[in-house]
């Protein structure tokens, strides 16, 4: 097997135990889309053109409060900007490629597909062909993702409320989000966002969202440039 296909097959089943949580997730969103007055093809194409299942779950909901156009493009901007410290960790891994790979891997790259590529970049390094391993993390999880959009779809409100399956978001992100919290700064990010999420819930508009990525990205930003000028010191 060459390096390349080794790299991708080894992504794929990195990503494995996470599409156990995102495939119920992904069901969910596209239940709830309909709900919220998506069609179906709308609902669809949101997931195969967005692909970010947070900005989606959180566009289905704010389009079923019929909130102003300007409130949902601000949330979604707020709540994604975690993908530009995503792509930041991994640039230095990624910048010899080509422009037209920085452009897929940067349309594939989720929650889901970073959390184990970092881990694997951070061990083998600057390998030759790693790239193909975040190819496969994030493919795999895109197919899982439009299949089970459709089966949402396909279900819609038929899916008994008696499977809760809503349990399977904040495991899939617990999966994620436990193993890359090694450092303070990181820790102190996700504790203060998700105090601040708790606090903040009855907020019109998911507003409590956009108040607790806010605080996290600040309190972890702050602790991490302390860290690096005791460093320097």
């Amino acid at each position: 097997m060459s390096e390349s296909k080794k790299n991708f097959v080894e992504g794929v089943r990195s990503e494995i135990p996470l599409l156990i949580g995102v495939f119920p997730f992904g069901m969910i969103y596209g239940a709830l889309a309909l709900n919220a007055g998506l069609s179906n093809l709308a609902s669809q194409m949101m997931s195969s053109i967005v692909f970010a299942g947070s900005a989606q779950f959180i566009t289905a909901q704010l389009v079923h409060d019929a909130a102003p156009g300007l409130v949902v493009v601000l949330t979604i901007a707020v709540v994604n900007l975690r993908h530009m410290l995503y792509s930041a960790s991994l640039a230095p891994y990624l910048k010899d490629l080509s422009i037209r790979w920085k452009f897929l891997l940067s349309y594939l790259l989720t929650d889901e597909a970073y959390a184990p590529s970092i881990l694997h970049f951070e061990k083998e390094g600057l390998a030759t062909h790693k790239h193909w391993f975040l190819l496969g993390a994030g493919f795999s999880l895109w197919f899982t993702w439009q299949v089970s959009t459709a089966i949402g779809i396909f279900l819609g409100a038929a899916i008994p409320e008696s499977w809760s399956l809503d349990f399977a978001l904040p495991l899939t992100f617990i999966a994620m989000v436990v193993p890359v919290l090694k450092k303070m700064p990181m820790v102190a990010a996700a504790l203060s966002a998700g105090v601040v999420a708790l606090l903040a819930y009855s907020l019109p508009f998911k507003l409590g969202l956009i108040l607790a990525a806010l605080v996290g990205i600040a309190v972890g930003t702050l602790l991490e440039s302390r860290q690096t000028a005791e460093v320097k010191k």
